[in-house]
């Protein structure tokens, strides 16, 4: 069995409750977001100064997806591509937040971050199973990779 598949399905286990399910189909992608939106709000003025290799990278979230997205294609190359898409999805969103409310793209995706997780706690209470990713801080990034698996299943993509 392939290293993703042993992953979805450990992730799996613990996410069988209806409930806890649909708030994570709401919550993992916040969570996602929030993260990239934090990110986002690093100021990349310096990014050069510090990294010379990296001139030219718009900020230091595209820089840290390009990290997730590399253990994505370890994983499952099909699984990165849709990644890769919600990447930039969330990239495009921190954009126009950021456009829309200088200086505040940080503080909301604080916001959402907290509410989200408090959620998702909230969930894994429901389903009386801890989170996976206290076992394994990896299943931080398999949660994302866990939906999307059930977007290719459901369209007829292989991942």
């Amino acid at each position: 069995m392939r290293k993703i598949d042993l992953l979805l399905q450990e992730y799996g286990m613990s996410h069988q409750n209806q409930t806890n399910k649909l708030i994570h189909w709401i919550c993992v992608p916040s969570i996602f977001f929030s993260i990239v939106g934090l990110i986002y709000s690093i100021p990349s003025e310096q990014i050069s100064v510090f990294m010379p290799f990296l001139e030219g990278f718009a900020n230091w979230a595209t820089f840290i997806l390009l990290i997730v997205l590399v253990y994505y294609v370890s994983l499952s190359p099909p699984l990165a591509l849709g990644m890769f898409f919600f990447s930039a999805l969330c990239l495009a969103l921190a954009n126009f937040l950021e456009l829309e409310f200088p200086g505040k793209l940080w503080l909301i995706s604080i916001g959402i971050f907290v509410v989200a997780w408090i959620f998702q706690f909230y969930g894994h209470k429901i389903e009386g199973k801890k989170p996976s990713f206290l076992k394994d801080l990896q299943f931080l990034l398999i949660g994302p990779a866990w939906l999307m698996h059930f977007i290719y299943k459901k369209i007829g993509i292989a991942y």
